[in-house]
């Protein structure tokens, strides 16, 4: 690569924000790093790759600490970042009321309907453990999504991921007998993560080898996954005995997921999978931000041309990227199975792999936005069913709710016209003033 410029890296979009000892490898001692995911980084300022021979190697190390400095800022205008998910929401609830009132809903119909949903996510105990129930699921698969996006990858096919999950994690509950619940229900939780894993790798692995879009194939496998589950669900080492519709056997008590609030009322069914969410939100934020393969997805996402010059190998980054999305989609899927339903059935994802992604575009594909989506989600679910038992307005309104937040996050130029009194900037004072 002799002669070749680096790319530029110096645009508005690629802020500085980091100085190069908070790069996350350890100033160079005249040896390439040994990471595989990284190909001799070593360049000197002209663009040159050493061997870590050269005489000017710290130097290099240190041009390229400056080069990749710019491209990881994924900050933005925090209010922005704060003020666009909540006014997207507010502008989906009213347009909402809107169209319940151009549909001849009556008004206090309407208020009663928010005021039920309201009571139905976070208006009792109940309320708060059917919401926190089903936020588990979103967050987790949401993950996964983010995760994804970090890295430049549009992964469509968290529902396939989630099926294949759960349906191994059910398989393995029901056939491996006599282990205790220490041993069974990780087993069982590692299976569906395994194998979702495994799913999402084959994404990415036509992304890497041949160049095939992960939207397409995942969607693809989305349709493969669907239809496999229908067809193993009849086999008879799946298939609930003296049954002839598609339903698998139920999931051992060894392998339950158990319930955090029997102890209050045997009815709440919020379950351990709270902690396996709250965990894997930590888990990621600290992959992608104070680790080396994380940063490896951030480069790879916001700037390939320089993780290429960085020696950062994109096909790998890509496998691994699509497999951890995966992972944590098959967990969703095992953490439903064994925590919510006790069983697969045909459909028992319900479009969570799909709302998912709705969560992580919400969470700007940050951990700890992706959390909060999720419970928003979640809360949005509950309280929708609470909605149409009290107002008699149908769920469906929840879909459209949800629909029309993704629409002004994913649009944040339209939010800014509708309200722009949020985001005007403060007059700034003249500096001689007095």
């Amino acid at each position: 690569m002799k002669g070749r410029s680096p790319p530029n890296l110096t645009t508005a979009h690629h802020r500085l924000i980091a100085a190069p000892s908070d790069l996350p490898w350890p100033a160079p001692t005249g040896q390439p790093p040994h990471d595989p995911l990284f190909r001799h980084a070593w360049f000197a300022p002209d663009g040159n790759q050493h061997n870590g021979s050269s005489h000017d190697g710290g130097n290099a190390g240190d041009s390229l600490r400056a080069l990749l400095a710019p491209t990881i800022d994924t900050r933005g205008n925090l209010r922005e970042i704060i003020l666009i998910p909540l006014a997207a929401v507010f502008m989906a609830l009213l347009i909402g009321a809107l169209i319940m009132m151009a549909t001849s809903v009556e008004p206090h119909i309407i208020l009663r309907s928010f005021v039920a949903m309201a009571d139905g996510s976070v208006g009792s105990l109940n309320a708060i453990s059917e919401t926190l129930t089903a936020s588990i699921p979103l967050v987790l698969a949401g993950l996964g999504i983010g995760l994804a996006f970090r890295a430049g990858l549009f992964n469509i096919g968290a529902e396939g991921q989630m099926v294949v999950g759960g349906l191994m994690a059910a398989v393995v509950s029901f056939s491996v007998t006599g282990l205790p619940m220490a041993l069974h229900l990780p087993l069982v939780l590692i299976s569906g993560l395994l194998v979702g894993g495994l799913y999402a790798a084959i994404a990415g692995f036509l992304r890497a080898a041949t160049g095939a879009h992960e939207v397409i194939s995942t969607i693809m496998l989305n349709l493969i996954s669907i239809r496999l589950l229908d067809y193993l669900l009849r086999q008879p080492f799946i298939q609930k005995e003296g049954r002839s519709d598609p339903i698998s056997k139920a999931v051992l008590e060894t392998a339950e997921l158990p319930r955090l609030l029997s102890f209050i009322d045997p009815n709440l069914r919020l379950h351990f999978g709270l902690f396996l969410m709250l965990g894997a939100v930590i888990l990621i934020y600290w992959l992608l931000y104070r680790s080396k393969l994380g940063f490896a997805f951030r480069i790879s996402g916001e700037n390939p041309d320089a993780a290429r010059y960085a020696g950062i190998r994109a096909g790998l980054t890509i496998v691994i990227a699509m497999a951890i999305a995966g992972g944590l989609a098959g967990l969703a899927g095992a953490a439903q199975v064994t925590g919510v339903l006790g069983r697969a059935t045909p459909g028992f994802t319900a479009g969570i792999g799909f709302d998912a992604i709705a969560v992580a575009l919400l969470g700007r594909s940050h951990p700890v936005g992706i959390l909060l989506a999720g419970v928003l989600f979640g809360a949005l679910e509950a309280g929708g069913r609470q909605m149409q038992v009290d107002a008699g307005v149908s769920i469906d309104m929840i879909s459209i709710i949800q629909a029309l937040i993704i629409i002004f996050v994913a649009a944040p130029l339209l939010v800014k016209r509708i309200m722009p009194f949020l985001f005007a900037d403060k007059p700034k004072e003249d500096a001689d003033h007095g």
